[in-house]
């Protein structure tokens, strides 16, 4: 009977991680980023990818965005890792391509386009301006005139704009190497009456990420105020609750998706009044500064600055530490264990920039990690084979003291104590395991430094699932399976070699553990297989060196090799 019982439990706990865990794992860890290759006929071949910025459909939103370029003067954008445009009317920072970033692994993929000006499906845009009363002030329809043809690193460009009745309004543009505009906004009073403006800077976003928000990755809304990071406003919060409203002095405000980033850096040093405001799938983000009184013939000038470009991890720190934006680098949500993920990421880095191959450096860092490991786990294998040699106590124990389960424990515990056991010692490596694997999967998914790397083969993207699945024959039958029941022929090491490992370990005395272990390694083949290939090579590589490190320390203690002792 209770054979039964166990077989049915097992059986229960099968059905309940083989459908139960996708829902969990979609809603609180995503498993992987999007495919980027499908295995056909048992050629890799790229998949389209959804574009890198926010969409959303509506009758004022579906213009081509060729056409809307053309149809005003433009400033052009020209850096190493931006291109585009500025629209001379309204001063707008609305077409933004990032040339070092593809759309997807094929090689005539277009670039990731994060701006595009109003009136296009996935309208995207910057804007600094002044607001005030009882003067005439700059709009959308102002048109601006520049000084250059183009800004550039080395060439900042002046945008001045005149409103007739005594007040000039200046615009002065730098920009740097990598993907920060310097936006220093002016006015001069020479009319005869004093006037009162205050600069405001704003981002302008329609539509919703297309990366969700999840509880371990943060996209949508996300700002630093008075020095503290603010992952907790999305889309759904603008929509629900409306806006939301900070005072602040340094810090940022703006948007972010997985990889992609753009926000207003008002002065470090001037009070300033941030918001996110929200409304039929338009979404704004903006700063303003405190007001500015204007005698005659008196200017005055306010700097703010502009990101808008890719997460990668040394830039955004670089802006940090070297430029002064309060914790810029929290743009990535790294999250509680930030202290142990970016190490993490920064061996991974300098083994890549090493090796040149990603996937080599994910088997390098296990080497590492197995071998930082390996007196831990002797001490694991010195008290596991302690904990076989005093079975034969523990059972006369139990034997004695069968109908006093609190005497019992009390005996055993006193075993322990006298033979200089822990039984918990043997879960140290496994408890250990866990913040390594964690880190990795955060690095994975969240570092742009990782998308799109390739291993060998036919594994083109390490931060996406393996595309090689078992189920059509490795790309020979013309379908794709179902993501739970996508098994790929990593998941297939992956439970071969966990199920190897359990077969070295001696074979646990209870029966429920047995049927336990019998299962865990196949269910943990489906488990994984939607995540990504790195995390998939890790554990791989990982079981391998346990396997090898396993036979090698049944050698040092052989007693764990023989079966366990009789009552």
């Amino acid at each position: 009977m209770t054979d039964k019982r166990n077989i049915i439990l097992a059986v229960v706990l099968s059905i309940a991680i083989l459908f139960g865990w996708p829902m969990i794992a979609n809603r609180f860890f995503p498993t992987a980023n999007p495919p980027v290759t499908k295995v056909e006929a048992g050629k890799a071949t790229p998949l389209p990818q959804p574009s890198a910025a926010p969409a959303a459909d509506g009758p004022q939103a579906n213009r081509d965005r060729t056409q809307v370029l053309r149809e005003t003067p433009r400033l052009a954008i020209d850096t190493p890792k931006l291109k585009g445009s500025i629209n001379l009317k309204g001063a707008r920072i609305d077409d933004i391509l990032l040339p070092t970033h593809k759309e997807t692994i094929a090689k005539d993929s277009p670039p990731v386009r994060l701006f595009s000006p109003s009136g296009t499906k996935d309208a995207y845009f910057a804007s600094f301006s002044w607001s005030g009363e009882g003067i005439k002030l700059p709009d959308a329809n102002s048109m601006w005139t520049a000084d250059k043809p183009a800004l550039t690193p080395a060439s900042p460009v002046t945008l001045r704009w005149d409103n007739g009745a005594g007040q000039r309004f200046i615009i002065r543009l730098s920009i740097d190497q990598d993907y920060m505009l310097t936006v220093a906004q002016t006015v001069e009073n020479v009319g005869g009456n004093q006037i009162v403006v205050r600069p405001y800077g704003l981002l302008s976003h329609l539509g919703v990420s297309k990366t969700p928000s999840t509880w371990t990755i943060h996209t949508g809304p996300i700002g630093v105020f008075n020095n503290s990071a603010d992952y907790g406003i999305n889309f759904k919060t603008l929509d629900e609750e409306g806006s939301k409203r900070f005072s602040t002095t340094g810090g940022w405000i703006g948007f972010t998706d997985l990889y992609w980033h753009s926000s207003l850096i008002p002065a470090q040093n001037l009070p300033v009044e941030a918001q996110f405001r929200g409304a039929d799938q338009r979404y704004q983000a903006d700063i303003t500064y405190a007001p500015v009184v204007l005698a005659p013939g008196k200017s005055a000038t306010t700097t703010s600055r502009l990101f808008v470009g890719a997460k990668e991890t040394t830039v955004l720190e670089r802006y940090t530490d070297q430029e002064g934006v309060a914790l810029f680098d929290r743009a990535i949500d790294w999250g509680w264990f930030r202290w142990f993920e970016k190490p993490i990421f920064y061996l991974l880095d300098w083994l890549f920039r090493m090796i040149g191959n990603f996937g080599v450096a994910i088997i390098c860092l296990t080497f590492i990690v197995r071998g930082l490991m390996f007196p831990v786990a002797q001490r694991q294998f010195a008290s596991m084979a302690a904990m076989r040699a005093i079975q034969p106590k523990m059972k006369a124990i139990q034997e004695r003291y069968k109908d006093d389960k609190p005497k019992q424990q009390q005996e055993i515990m006193e075993l322990y104590r006298s033979e200089k056991v822990n039984p918990l010692a043997g879960c140290l490596p496994i408890f250990l395991q866990i913040p390594i694997f964690f880190a990795l999967y955060k690095v994975l998914m969240l570092t742009i430094e990782m998308r799109h790397q390739p291993f060998y083969l036919w594994i083109k993207d390490l931060s996406a699932p393996d595309p090689l699945h078992i189920l059509n024959l490795f790309g020979l039958l013309p379908f794709t399976p179902p993501s739970f029941l996508g098994i790929g022929l990593l998941a297939v090491i992956l439970g071969i070699t966990m199920w190897l490992q359990f077969k070295l370990n001696p074979a646990p005395m209870d029966d429920m553990q047995k049927q336990i272990f019998a299962i865990m390694p196949w269910m943990m083949m489906f488990v994984m297989a939607p995540f990504a290939a790195g995390l998939l090579i890790y554990w791989c590589t990982s079981n391998i060196l346990t396997i090898a490190q396993q036979w090698w320390l049944y050698r040092q203690h052989p007693v764990l090799s023989q079966p366990a002792a009789a009552k």
